[in-house]
């Protein structure tokens, strides 16, 4: 180790990470401690890594942090994620972010302050490349003084900030790929609840806690889309049929629209949504590459509504991975089972239920039948810590139905996952 170059050591140090783990390092000779103060690239304060930082008052506390980075130079990465502290005093919070701000290219920042640090004007026109704010507010955005012209990833975690205030943000990101948005506080001038975000070069957003009546994302180059547990009246996405992952888990929306060029969707997942199967198929028709497709804990709006797995079969003939988990109600000829379709190209099958019984065997089975390449079987439920005695009967013929099955489709590989 002592013939380690002082770089080594401080890519080594670095990717260590948690300060305390970086500090306790470095004593180990002068050479580390070189490294620690002239090579060090990534430093991290968070107080799940350490239980003492819960235990420090919060002045004592920036004292810690303080006497830390100063140690350092030319660091690039900075990461302090204090949830559980009592808030920071703005100056000496300012004071971390000038003193790194010239080399720092990612910047993790949730920690609540008093009063609010304006960290856009701090770190904008600077080399920053990925930005993590959380418990922060953000006013009067101007992209042309708070420019982030090196940005790609910016993720916004219960911040507060007006609808102009996001777009202009957006705007002041010229090479923005990725965006990630978690329960923000949307400041609106009027009564209806809007936004409307634009960027030619995002590639990636994520959406989670947004309560809205619309959402209009304009994102030409946008591959990957995910809303999480939002409930809004509107959602549109215009752009230029550059998506290919598609996810929506526990949302509630009344229109939804992904645009009509889709030929490059290649992953369709949704969980806990209440579905319109014409609709839901019309929406997804044109994705004649999709090779996933999830639908999960699915609610149908109508319940005489199916999901056509013929329709399915037919017009994604590239699927290679299958998950389906909803009611099955009485009467196998209600899942489309009784025509004669085949899924060619299936070689993962997942799927799940809500209360065991003898139709979700004989579904299984007839799902089997028409996957002839199958290689994977994974199979999800709920068993109950309380049973009746008709509850273990069922369960019984259960695993007997499935060892049946098993033995007739040894060619499978079959994983069961409870709850």
């Amino acid at each position: 180790m002592e013939h380690l170059p002082v770089e080594v050591i401080g890519n080594i140090l670095s990717h260590l990470g948690a300060a305390r783990d970086v500090v306790v390092a470095s004593i180990t000779c002068r050479k580390w401690r070189e490294a620690f103060t002239k090579h060090l690239h990534f430093l991290s304060f968070n107080s799940n890594d350490w239980s003492v930082y819960r235990d420090l008052a919060t002045s004592r506390l920036e004292i810690l942090i303080t006497q830390t980075i100063f140690q350092t130079s030319g660091l690039r990465g900075l990461s302090i994620l204090m949830d559980d502290a009592d808030e920071f005093t703005a100056s000496t919070v300012i004071t971390w972010l000038m003193y790194t701000r010239d080399s720092l290219k990612r910047l993790s920042y949730i920690v609540r302050t008093r009063p609010n640090v304006n960290i856009l004007d701090i770190c904008g026109r600077h080399k920053l490349e990925m930005l993590v704010l959380g418990h922060n507010m953000i006013t009067g955005v101007e992209p042309n003084y708070q420019r982030f012209s090196c940005l790609t990833s910016l993720s916004l975690s219960y911040v507060s900030i007006s609808a102009l205030d996001l777009n202009l943000l957006l705007t002041a990101c010229p090479k923005i790929e990725s965006l990630s948005l978690v329960n923000p506080e949307i400041a609106m001038s009027d009564a209806q609840v809007t936004v409307e975000l634009s960027s030619p070069t995002l590639k990636k957003v994520y959406v989670e806690a947004i309560s809205l009546d619309k959402f209009i994302l304009e994102a030409d180059s946008l591959q990957d889309l995910h809303l999480k547990d939002c409930a809004l009246e509107l959602f549109e996405l215009i752009g230029k049929g550059a998506l290919k992952h598609f996810k929506i888990d526990d949302v509630s929306v009344i229109h939804l629209d992904i645009g009509e060029t889709l030929e490059n969707l290649e992953v369709i997942d949704v969980c806990n949504f209440t579905i319109i199967w014409s609709k839901f198929y019309h929406l997804i028709s044109r994705s004649s590459n999709l090779r996933v497709l999830r639908l999960w804990d699915v609610v149908f709006d109508d319940e005489d509504e199916i999901v056509d797995l013929e329709t399915i079969a037919i017009c994604f003939p590239n699927l290679s991975r299958l998950s389906l988990s909803y009611d099955l109600k009485d009467g196998v000829v209600h899942y489309g089972l009784e025509r004669s379709y085949q899924l060619r190209n299936v070689v993962v099958l997942e799927v799940g239920w809500a209360v065991v019984n003898d139709l979700f065997c004989l579904w299984v089975e007839e799902l089997l039948r028409r996957c002839p390449s199958l290689k994977r079987l994974i199979i999800h439920g709920s068993v109950s810590d309380t049973k009746t005695c008709e509850d273990c009967k069922m369960l019984a013929n259960f695993t007997s139905s499935i060892i049946r099955l098993m033995r007739q489709y040894m060619r499978i590989d079959v994983h069961f996952e409870f709850e």
